[in-house]
């Protein structure tokens, strides 16, 4: 389809409508290729016709917006997961209404193990090699806290969910409250080092690492190797907690306890 430009003397103006065509045309010559990469933020819904999926290259960074029919990604049977490696056979195009470059999908092919998920696993078999996940070190969180830690992000939700649930369960409790970067480059160091200012403190019976869910880029940062090390360092009990479920990270089994998500558990202190 030809883009048709309106003339301004000697300048050719598309817009942006016009524009979107034609290079969602000239994408559409081009031929189907084979891509691989780690999928990450796998979206579907009954009532979408597509399925939706980030493709990441692990070696830059670099990331492909991946679209396929839902019965055809259904008919599979692949049950992936954020992480896993996948080739996927398809054609470049161009979502017009939002000039959205992505690749649409005609085949799915799981490939070995997302090069995140196979460290992942190295790590949990060499930090239970070394004990951190034995369930004797687990010791029995108090029944009634009175001073409890709280390391979390500035401004985030999981904050308001674990503070609102502590003043729900626990009015008398008093809350010390570390905040810190719990995502990007810098929150693995920054975590590690909140927990040690808060595990310092007089009095605190126990300490709460939380955060809300995201991406699994999002919670790589909590999969650091040194946070197992340092929360069993810590003289003070700790425990994990995040406002909706997602994979468990090595940092969240070498806690002394984890805790359910504050928005859902029961009115009990952590299971």
């Amino acid at each position: 389809m030809k883009a048709e430009a309106t003339e301004y003397g000697d300048r050719r103006v598309y817009s942006v409508g016009a524009f979107n065509r034609g290079v969602a045309s000239w994408l559409a010559r081009l031929p189907t290729v084979w891509v691989e990469g780690e999928v990450t933020e796998l979206r579907r819904q009954e009532r979408w016709a597509s399925v939706f999926f980030t493709l990441k290259d692990p070696a830059d960074g670099a990331c492909l917006g991946v679209s396929m029919p839902r019965g055809r990604f259904d008919a599979l049977r692949l049950d992936l997961a954020d992480g896993d490696r996948v080739h996927v056979y398809g054609r470049p195009e161009l979502y017009e209404a939002r000039g959205e470059f992505r690749l649409r999908a005609l085949s799915l092919e799981r490939f070995g193990l997302g090069d995140h998920l196979a460290a992942l696993e190295r790590l949990k078999q060499k930090l239970a090699a070394e004990g951190l996940f034995a369930a004797e070190r687990k010791r029995p969180l108090p029944f009634l806290p009175r001073r409890i830690g709280l390391v979390t992000g500035n401004d985030a939700a999981a904050k308001r969910d674990v503070l609102t649930a502590i003043q729900t369960r626990f009015p008398p409790a008093a809350v010390l409250v570390g905040e810190t970067y719990v995502q990007g480059p810098r929150a693995a160091g920054a975590v590690i080092e909140t927990l040690g200012a808060l595990s310092r403190e007089p009095e605190i019976d126990v300490i709460v690492v939380a955060r809300g869910g995201g991406s699994f880029e999002d919670l790589l940062p909590f999969s650091d190797e040194r946070s197992p090390g340092a929360r069993s360092r810590s003289s003070r009990l700790s425990a994990t907690s995040r406002t909706r479920h997602s994979a468990t990270s090595p940092p969240t089994r070498a806690p002394r306890r984890r805790a359910s998500p504050p928005a859902s558990s029961s009115p009990t202190w952590p299971s």
